[in-house]
């Protein structure tokens, strides 16, 4: 056997920590790396350079979720970015694999496989669309050792006071647990290699391991977290947000995503229990009458709500400060298989007392994202439960595209997505809600996200259940397809709503006379606007509500740049003389960006669109 259980080899050199697994597993190595943060990058780093070295070496490195600062895509995004990339990702080690999958110069000897991405990350890459694997997250474990894994390198947290379980596996349990478990019981041999992190909150719980679990140790390889900063969230987010809050129940089951979208359910869910009132009236504007609609859950959080959600995102954490995540299964108020976060998500993580970080169980993915083994438990622990997820696009009968393009090409993946929406319809009482911006823009154009058909599909019509964009929700589990189409064309841009139901009526799917209720033909960015922003001038929906790590000055060119990022050249143009015309003010902003005294044509250029689309966000 490869682990003799006799405890770690400890190194402080990366590239001797390499050599001492090549000679211990020979010149075949597969190589599993944690989803996101978990990566060992020292450890990584040096066996790719010694696969890169030694071409009679190799290496298989599977893994997802590769971390990297933003990459800019133009001179202004590098101007706003570049500064930003020093102050939150100086000190973090780049995975020298992502270089090269940038640069296309993977060796014939190396083979990266990733079975989820960052969104967009390697929509240009041939070789990782050509590596890709698609699986559930819950099938992965399956896939790596199939691959016959034979090293796990991961990042770990370190407390010597918590012996015998002082290492904790921390923000990815996920798949390593069930890995761990599996050579236990003799079905798999591998090396498994821990990179002590300094900066990694200790988990307690499931994710607290023995020492003895570990082959080999790299200790003083110590480096900053990866820590992505908060996303701004827009007056169209906090609509899909409040109508997202509006369906989750007191006593219930919560897992919510990453992003604007899961900021603004957390939000949605702070201001339901901390200002009602407040929440009422919004929902009152959006619509409701949450007075005498009994479906409306308007009602502030008694019992509290159970987490059970893969990503432990900030906003959960958020939810528990506001005293809404509070229910107990067993002691704990949140079950996740891993986490990522900002900077001060891991320092209250790693500053929490005690007997309040046991509350939060960092586990393996199997347990979250399935009800299989102990599956009473779990039915009985998850009532009520409402699984958020997150989507590109939809089609108006009930489709969802979460992760792929129509030419094969992959933004994402499927990760937990499809785990979640399974357990909404095993479980008596659960449902789940996909949720989206009904447009989006590129180019100067606005393009709806909600299609009449598209030639990918992430979850297939037959699980579809509720779908909620800024205009409402679509409540389409059991319903007939006339039904779907006449839900889903309800919270449908009303600019692209005469289109789509042209094409549902040439296709037969929907009676020729059907006309769309009056309440529905409104569903325009000016009516949100107009429901929620005197509660955003009043500071209830903040376009960062939960804090940022960006600077005044960044806040406000955020909203400057997506405007030009997303500008026609005809609205260029306009925004350029709009520029010239406004010389006068925003010299903090055009400093931020080496602007403020242009040294060239082009720059002089720059500064005036700058200034043009400063003043169109103003």
């Amino acid at each position: 056997m490869i682990h003799s259980g006799a405890g770690p080899a400890r190194f402080s050199d990366p590239v001797q920590l390499a050599d001492t697994i090549v000679e211990k597993v020979g010149k075949r190595i597969v190589l599993a790396l944690p989803l996101g943060l978990g990566k060992a990058n020292h450890i990584a780093n040096a066996l790719y350079a010694k696969a890169v070295a030694d071409r009679s070496i190799n290496l298989t490195i599977f893994t997802a979720l590769t971390l990297e600062p933003p990459r800019a895509k133009s001179e202004l995004e590098r101007r706003f970015l570049d500064p930003i990339s020093q102050r939150l990702f100086a000190g973090y080690p780049p995975l020298a694999y992502a270089a090269a999958i940038h640069n296309n110069r993977v060796p014939s000897n190396i083979v990266i496989n990733e079975f989820f991405f960052e969104a967009g990350q390697w929509l240009g890459s041939p070789y990782a669309q050509q590596h890709y694997i698609c699986a559930n997250y819950t099938h992965a474990l399956r896939y790596v050792l199939d691959r016959g894994v034979n090293v796990v390198a991961q990042l770990v947290a370190h407390r010597a006071d918590e012996a015998p379980q002082a290492y904790s596996l921390s923000c990815n349990p996920d798949l390593s647990l069930d890995l761990l478990a599996r050579r236990r019981d003799g079905g798999a041999d591998f090396l498994f290699a821990g990179q002590t992190n300094s900066e990694l909150p200790f988990m307690l719980g499931d994710a607290a391991i023995g020492e003895n679990e570990f082959d080999l140790m790299l200790d003083d390889a110590d480096f900053p977290l990866f820590a992505a900063p908060r996303e701004p969230v827009a007056l169209a987010d906090y609509a899909v947000g409040l109508h997202a809050a509006s369906i989750v129940p007191d006593g219930g089951t919560l897992q919510i995503g990453i992003g604007s979208l899961g900021e603004a359910m957390a939000q949605a869910l702070v201001l339901r229990q901390r200002d009602n009132d407040a929440f009422r009236t919004l929902l009152s504007r959006l619509g409701y009458d949450p007075a005498r609609d009994a479906t409306v859950h308007a009602e502030k959080f008694d019992a509290g709500l159970y987490g059970c959600s893969e990503l432990f995102v900030e906003g959960m954490l958020d939810l528990f400060r506001a005293g809404i995540l509070k229910r107990e299964v067993d002691g704990i108020v949140l079950h996740a298989g891993f986490f990522l976060g900002s900077r001060g998500f891991y320092k209250a993580l790693r500053e929490m007392p005690r007997d309040v970080v046991k509350k939060f169980g960092m586990t393996a993915i199997g347990y979250v994202n399935e009800l299989y083994h102990d599956e009473d438990t779990k039915r009985r622990a998850r009532t009520k439960a409402r699984f958020l997820n997150d989507a590109m696009m939809a089609t108006v009968l009930g489709d969802v595209i979460s992760d792929g393009l129509d030419d094969g090409r992959i933004v994402s993946g499927v990760g937990g997505q499809y785990n979640f929406i399974a357990q909404s319809f095993a479980l008596e009482d659960a449902r789940s809600a996909i949720v989206l911006r009904a447009t989006r823009s590129a180019k100067g154009r606005e393009r709806s996200n909600i299609l009449w058909r598209y030639g990918h599909t992430t979850i297939p019509r037959h699980l579809r259940d509720m779908i909620i964009t800024e205009y409402g929700i679509a409540d389409i589990r059991g319903k007939s397809d006339r039904d779907v189409i006449a839900a889903m064309l309800a919270i449908t841009d009303s600019r692209f709503q005469g289109e789509l139901l042209r094409q549902a009526k040439d296709a037969g799917k929907i009676e020729r006379e059907f006309e769309l209720p009056k309440s529905a033909r409104d569903n325009m960015p000016d009516a949100i606007a107009r429901a929620l922003k005197p509660a955003a001038d009043a500071g209830l929906l903040p376009t960062f509500p939960f804090g940022t790590d960006f600077t005044a000055i960044e806040q406000r060119l955020i909203p400057a740049l997506q405007v030009l990022k997303t500008a026609s050249p005809a609205q260029l143009a306009a925004l350029l003389m709009r520029g010239l015309g406004a010389r006068a003010g925003y010299a903090d902003c055009l400093d931020r960006l080496g602007l403020a005294k242009p040294k060239s044509v082009t720059e002089w250029f720059y500064a005036a669109l700058v200034r043009g689309a400063l003043q169109a966000t103003s």
